[in-house]
């Protein structure tokens, strides 16, 4: 078996002859729920060879590979697929608090906005955080965490990094608005970025960043020159519960719209890099948790449809209406994901490092 063999996941995929009747809205909901199941089945043929061995033959070899590839592939059309969308657009599908990510619901009923809160004050629990420390948040989205610290660590000083420019307006504009003098937002691309005085961080928390990341050896050693030598990185990314994979830009509709250059890491994936920052506790989330999340964006969303097309407009133009259509797709095929097997197929990890040598 040689290593591509091993390692790509079928491109035999046919033209994708649907996209003209998912981007008119014309393909019932349910029948594209039925397709995305279909098409998951499909996912795991490609990625479970039925033998324990070759299933951790290819583990490795994608690991390896992932250890030569550049620390990030893709950022600009990532940029372009999520980031760089409205702030306007995205208040019409997100919580009060603007998380774009898994939230919690622990007892099954919550509302959007009280998952939004319980999943982040699990993050404050689980790295450990307290008032007066200085904390990072890496690759901060629309502010949900750095805004949530403010708020909570009044004598902590959070720093917030992303590559977008439309993110850190908006975070600096609620800042503003909330009276925070603790909060510094940084606009850079972390491939590049360094910050001048190194070991100043206490602690550092990433939320989905990782899965747009594909040398995790390189940037694992760029984080813990950032961390001082007691602190602690925490991690929260969505992933498969035993085979990491690639998103490849042929391999199919969410590659091409929503996730071009990105990685879907296995759950113990970053057991495998731990040569600068050792592993000291690691949580599994159910994925039922991200599929309630999705539901409950698509159903904001379809809520707020007019609001959400007008707000399309800034991006997309006169393509606004198709674009409305492929996010209802994205967030209906995310919510199918995360739903597949009850939740325990592709689910959120949890992971907690500390600095090698503490």
């Amino acid at each position: 078996m040689t290593e591509t063999n091993v390692i790509q996941a079928s491109n035999n995929h046919k033209p994708i002859w649907y996209e003209p009747f998912l981007d008119r809205g014309i393909i019932p909901d349910f029948i594209m729920r039925l397709g995305v199941r279909n098409l998951l089945q499909v996912r795991l043929k490609e990625i479970n060879f039925g033998d324990i061995q070759k299933n951790q033959q290819r583990k490795s070899i994608y690991v390896n590979q992932l250890k030569e590839r550049p620390i990030a592939e893709h950022t600009n059309k990532a940029n372009e697929q999520h980031y760089e969308v409205s702030t306007e657009f995205m208040q019409t599908c997100l919580g009060q608090r603007m998380k774009y990510s898994c939230c919690l619901f622990p007892n099954g009923n919550e509302t959007l906005d009280e998952a939004e809160e319980c999943m982040l004050e699990s993050y404050c629990v689980k790295a450990r955080l307290q008032d007066g420390m200085n904390i990072l948040d890496l690759g901060c989205g629309w502010g949900s965490l750095c805004l949530y610290l403010c708020e909570k660590y009044p004598n902590a000083k959070i720093t917030a990094l992303s590559n977008s420019s439309t993110q850190r307006e908006y975070i600096n504009g609620i800042a503003q608005q909330k009276g925070f003098k603790n909060l510094n937002v940084i606009t850079a691309d972390v491939k590049e970025f360094d910050f001048e005085d190194e070991s100043k961080f206490d602690r550092i928390l990433s939320i989905e960043m990782f899965e747009h990341m594909k040398n995790y050896e390189f940037l694992f050693s760029k984080i813990s020159n950032w961390l001082k030598p007691q602190g602690l990185l925490f991690v929260h990314i969505f992933c498969h519960r035993e085979q990491p994979y690639d998103f490849v830009i042929d391999d199919g509709w969410m590659a091409k719209y929503f996730f071009t250059g990105g990685t879907m890491p296995s759950a113990d994936l970053f057991s495998y890099f731990q040569t600068n920052l050792r592993v000291v506790d690691q949580w599994t989330i159910n994925g039922i948790h991200y599929s309630k999340t999705s539901e409950a964006w698509l159903k904001m969303m379809d809520k707020n449809k007019i609001q959400a097309i007008n707000h399309l407009k800034t991006t997309y133009g006169e393509d606004a209406v198709t674009w409305f259509h492929r996010w209802r797709t994205f967030y209906i095929a995310v919510a199918e994901l995360f739903k597949y097997n009850n939740g325990n197929e592709w689910c959120v990890t949890h992971y907690l490092f500390e600095k090698k040598g503490q």
